[in-house]
């Protein structure tokens, strides 16, 4: 099952994607493997996951995240919520 995910940079920023395998993707983040931005901004820290039911939700999903401000981020992040798309 695909995860969406938020990330919380060393610098304080929040970077989102979205992943089959959650724990490999965020070993891949902090070794310098992961997106262009979280490579510059090591380590990161895992702050969000839901499990989505396929790929292209888990696509939506992000990219709704990604649209969304810093402060809906970090209500998303608060509530903790974990749904499926």
């Amino acid at each position: 099952m695909p995860f969406v995910y938020i990330v919380r940079c060393a610098d304080g920023a929040l970077y989102a994607g979205w992943t089959t395998d959650l724990g490999r993707r965020i070993a891949q983040h902090n070794a310098g493997q992961g997106g262009r931005y979280t490579r510059a901004h090591r380590p990161v820290a895992l702050v969000y996951h839901e499990e989505t039911a396929d790929r292209r939700s888990a696509m939506r999903r992000e990219a709704l995240i990604k649209q969304m401000d810093r402060e809906e981020k970090e209500r998303l992040i608060a509530v903790g919520v974990k749904r499926e798309a």
